[in-house]
């Protein structure tokens, strides 16, 4: 588990194949690996990966067909600057919210724009996650816990403020940027729970209106 609370800027080293899938090295700048061991989990634009080598300044990492299908991760290079924040651990400040470093699904920067000295962005999430997304929810981006500030069907905004531009990689966001979204754990757990017996039904689709109407959760 994850706090949203990035850390360090890292960056990709390199990526290599491997059997199918790829091996990347991130040089974690100054993130401190002192208490970092082999097996640990750091989030990478706010996907969990397991450290499998620490040569020193940094990790390597495997990542499946799987992450890269389901990520961002496709557009990385070397070069390309990270976020980066190390699991929690029991005497962790939750500074942020829970973040599971799951991502579930891949969403485009669409506007960018100066609010003062903070920057104001627009998101398009894919459609399937619009139903988590709620005015002033949390919502991780790249790893990054923020507060979402408006919502309009598949799309939200977020403002940014000028410490989260300097310590994170959104400074470089612009239109058609592609980033990791994870929506908050308690809207995905609260869906479930409300389909009581039906979730056990196969291929269990989610809340519909039809589905709250029945139950009494909405009213004609």
């Amino acid at each position: 588990m994850f706090t949203g609370i990035i850390e360090a800027i890292g960056s990709i080293r390199a990526m290599t194949p491997k059997g199918g899938d790829v091996r990347l090295y991130v040089a974690t700048g100054k993130l401190d690996l002192g208490d970092v061991k082999l097996g640990d989990s750091i989030a990478v634009n706010g996907v969990c990966l397991t450290v499998v080598e620490l040569p020193g300044d940094g990790f390597w990492a495997d990542v499946s067909r799987e992450t890269l299908a389901r990520t961002a991760f496709v557009e990385l290079k070397p070069g390309s600057a990270v976020n980066l924040e190390k699991a929690l651990t029991p005497s962790s400040r939750l500074g942020g919210h829970l973040v599971s470093g799951h991502v579930d699904g891949v969403g485009e920067i669409i506007s960018r724009a100066d609010n003062a000295r903070a920057v104001q962005f627009k998101v398009r999430a894919p459609r399937e996650l619009a139903r988590y997304i709620a005015h002033k929810g949390s919502i991780t981006v790249d790893g990054t816990s923020l507060t979402v500030n408006a919502v309009d069907g598949a799309e939200f905004e977020l403002t940014i403020v000028p410490h989260t531009l300097a310590e994170t990689i959104m400074a470089d966001y612009r239109p058609g940027r592609r980033v990791n979204l994870e929506v908050d754990l308690l809207a995905r757990y609260l869906e479930r729970l409300l389909l009581g017996d039906k979730a056990a039904e196969p291929r269990a689709s989610g809340l519909t209106e039809s589905f709250l109407a029945e139950h009494g959760y909405l009213k004609n």
